[in-house]
């Protein structure tokens, strides 16, 4: 079940590297300006209204799927108020933050149009 729906309006300069990198962060309208060139900007068609993002979860990028490993303390609240999340992707190493959530898989390079989805796991 889709439980967040969203669609990219725009990719700023330094996100699609940071993506190849496997590091997305998400922000919806409005954000800081600041923040504009390191993000990619998406407008949510659907919102968690209270549904929990959890590990086993399956966030969609563009049709490739990938599996939530770990969730921020803070990743929902943040997401659902300011449309603001980190995705890391196949980081390892990397510590897990408030606002973060940790996942694996093939992260596709991220469009303008794309859809992106979080849908509970299996």
């Amino acid at each position: 079940m889709t439980y967040y729906r969203t669609i990219v309006v725009d990719v700023g300069p330094e996100a699609a590297e940071m993506a190849a990198a496997g590091v997305v962060i998400l922000f919806g309208e409005p954000l800081p300006e600041a923040l504009a060139e390191m993000s990619i900007v998406h407008r949510p068609s659907q919102t968690l209204g209270g549904h929990a993002i959890s590990v086993g979860d399956v966030i969609s990028v563009g049709g490739a799927e990938l599996q939530i490993t770990a969730v921020g303390d803070l990743a929902a609240k943040n997401l659902e108020e300011l449309g603001h999340i980190v995705l890391y992707v196949d980081q390892p190493n990397q510590k897990l933050l408030p606002g973060a959530v940790l996942a694996t898989g093939g992260l596709p390079p991220i469009e303008r149009d794309a859809v992106i989805e979080f849908r509970t796991g299996a």
